[in-house]
């Protein structure tokens, strides 16, 4: 742990280990009745825990990869008991989190090479997507960094507003036409005068009705098409905020906005309100795309940006 110990204050970590509380919790409790009056790893208690894992929200695939770890280590080691499965759990969930080519990053840090820094942000209606584009500026802001944010969310009266009054709250400049303009012309002008008035990070709203695909992906497109007529490799991060508490439905949508889209980054919100906290493990294994930020409480701070060892730490913690 001492290696993170410079991105994580004592309050942060104490924030993470209560909003995966139901989560660890929930675990702990299947894994404590799959367990009573066993000693050892066996077969039985493997098909267990895959169906733990699996009503965890961690996945079909990942689960079944996570199993296939265990029998090795059963396989290896001759015996295993169970005292020790939590243990060789975590740390086989750790190592599958440090396999998928996800750098953990310093709390919300952006390249220093990319100015203005531009992060598209993508999602349905309802997970939180406009609130964690406010929760984000303020965590930037509070980092020194001057922040502009985009309403391209422009088919809901709802989005445009909820962005204003979050710029508002936090103290930063929004650029919006209102309620059915056209996106891609309020993204163009959020750039231009994100570069005009030397902003070091500018975040775009954008609509989230996945129920038309084709449509989606032909927005988006424009969006970014129009966005590099001022910033050639504008965006440089496309943030897809997926809802943690719906669980395989966050799965299902990650699938059909990758599809749309590339997505670059996630952000997996509402965590402290469910027992669903395996679905970022599925999530992160199955897309093999950075986890940037996880939300686990309703307070600004509560927004972190995501540490896969504290993460996995906190999910494992005994009280």
């Amino acid at each position: 742990m001492a290696i993170f110990g410079n991105l994580f204050s004592k309050e942060k970590k104490e924030t993470l280990d209560k909003g995966l509380q139901k989560s660890k919790e929930s675990f702990f409790g299947k894994l404590g009745k799959a367990l009573v009056g066993k000693s050892t790893v066996d077969d039985e208690v493997l098909d267990n825990l895959e169906e733990i894992l699996v009503t965890s929200d961690v996945g079909v695939s990942t689960t079944l990869k996570i199993i296939d770890r265990i029998q090795q280590r059963v396989a290896r080691d001759k015996y295993l008991g169970t005292s020790e499965l939590d243990k060789i759990l975590k740390e086989e969930i750790a190592a599958l989190l440090a396999e998928n080519n996800t750098t953990d990053i310093s709390d919300f840090d952006t390249p220093a090479d990319k100015k203005p820094y531009v992060i598209m942000v993508v999602g349905v209606n309802g997970v939180g997507k406009t609130t964690t584009i406010g929760k984000l500026a303020a965590q930037f802001k509070k980092k020194g960094k001057k922040v502009m944010l985009g309403a391209a969310d422009t088919f809901r009266a709802a989005a445009v507003d909820q962005l204003i009054l979050w710029g508002e709250r936090v103290g930063v400049p929004v650029v919006s036409k209102g309620m059915n303009t056209d996106p891609s012309a309020v993204a163009f002008d959020t750039i231009k005068a994100g570069v005009d008035q030397n902003m070091d990070i500018i975040i775009i709203d954008t609509a989230g009705r996945l129920h038309t695909k084709v449509n989606l992906m032909a927005e988006l497109t424009k969006i970014k098409r129009v966005m590099q007529k001022v910033i050639p490799d504008a965006p440089h991060e496309v943030l897809l905020v997926l809802d943690g508490s719906t669980g395989q439905n966050a799965m299902i949508q990650a699938t059909e906005f990758t599809k749309a889209t590339e997505v670059t980054a996630l952000a997996i919100t509402k965590l402290d309100g469910t027992a669903k906290g395996g679905v970022v493990i599925g999530i992160s294994d199955e897309f093999k795309i950075p986890v940037r930020y996880i939300g686990v409480g309703e307070k600004v701070d509560d927004l972190q940006t995501f540490n896969k060892v504290e993460f996995v730490d906190s999910l494992f913690k005994k009280n």
